[in-house]
């Protein structure tokens, strides 16, 4: 064949591809799209699922139905959208253990990088550093010196094995040069309580969950664990600024849909729940629950996803952490 009959066929072949993939968006949704939660009703992730499952509906012109299907550290979830039909009616609205879990378990029923496509980030969970307000330390220094000068550490609560409070504390000890444990509770509530009562250190959470006896007199915030300030507590300083660089860790959310979703399905959701976060009225209903708007392509979210894995991977090593 010559060179440039082999051109032209090479020219409309793409040409019928692309409109291919565009007939596929412009046939999307052909009916209602099933929003999967991998959490329980009535928290952070649930909540953020159903206000962008209200706010998308007019943009696609077809309603979603929220399914939570909460359960094994959100692996439900993830297995159930991960062998679903790829053409855009089911997508997960995956949290930060989607990550933990790649790095934590040796083999799960999917692999997050190939069985998943990454459609954008939607929100963070910033992870503050909490303490007794009786405590002696009033900053990170401080915090840092007194857990190096103690001959038991630093000593931690976490709201479970392989969360990201747990994993972040492990990172903020490495980092910082202290030993120390981590005290594993079943959630924030009992981790409070003995914070409270002076019987741990400290504790990463949510600002939302530590806010009233914050107000009360009773924890002292000394940081977050972001890249920079959160607009939820500005006042706190980043750990990074507060001489720890490399500790960054937070719950977070974002939409995936199983792999083989045609891009242009993956372009337009992309496209429209960007347009759904900028609104600022989105933004105070997702800032109310203590969650920070994200948004972005889905190239980006794809590599903080692999960022995440591989960090968590080295920490998780490191401190000979096994599943449960």
């Amino acid at each position: 064949m010559p060179i440039q009959r082999r051109h032209l066929l090479g020219a409309s072949l793409a040409t019928l591809g692309l409109a291919h993939t565009s007939a596929f968006a412009q046939a999307w949704p052909a009916r209602a799209v099933h929003l999967i939660a991998p959490y329980g009703a009535g928290g952070s992730n649930d909540i953020l699922t159903r206000l962008l499952g209200e706010a998308l509906a007019p943009r696609i012109g077809q309603s979603l139905v929220i399914e939570n299907k909460a359960g094994a550290g959100t692996r439900i979830a993830n297995e159930y959208v991960a062998r679903a039909a790829p053409d855009g009616h089911t997508v997960l609205h995956a949290a930060a253990p989607i990550a933990i879990g790649a790095a934590l378990y040796p083999k799960l029923p999917y692999d997050v990088k190939t069985d998943f496509i990454p459609v954008l980030s939607t929100a963070i969970a910033p992870l503050f550093l909490i303490v007794n307000a009786d405590a002696p330390y009033k900053t990170v220094a401080e915090f840092i010196a007194y857990g190096k000068a103690s001959d038991k550490g630093l000593t931690f609560g976490s709201p479970g094995a392989g969360s990201a409070p747990h994993l972040t504390a492990e990172l903020l000890m490495r980092a910082a040069g202290t030993k120390g444990i981590v005290v594993q509770f079943r959630g924030d509530a009992p981790a409070y309580t003995e914070l409270l009562a002076g019987r741990i250190d400290a504790t990463l959470t949510a600002i939302s969950t530590a806010l009233p006896h914050i107000q009360a007199g009773k924890l002292r915030v000394l940081g977050v664990a972001n890249e920079e300030r959160t607009p939820l507590y500005p006042q706190a300083p980043s750990l990074r600024e507060s001489g720890l660089p490399t500790v960054v860790g937070y719950g977070w959310y974002g939409l995936m849909v199983p792999a083989g979703t045609p891009a242009a399905i993956v372009q337009k959701l992309n496209a429209d729940t960007n347009a759904v976060l900028a609104d600022p009225e989105m933004r105070k209903k997702v800032e109310a629950v203590g969650l920070q708007v994200r948004g972005g392509t889905s190239a980006e979210f794809a590599t903080f996803i692999d960022s995440e894995i591989r960090k968590w991977t080295q920490v998780i090593q490191a401190a000979n952490i096994k599943p449960e």
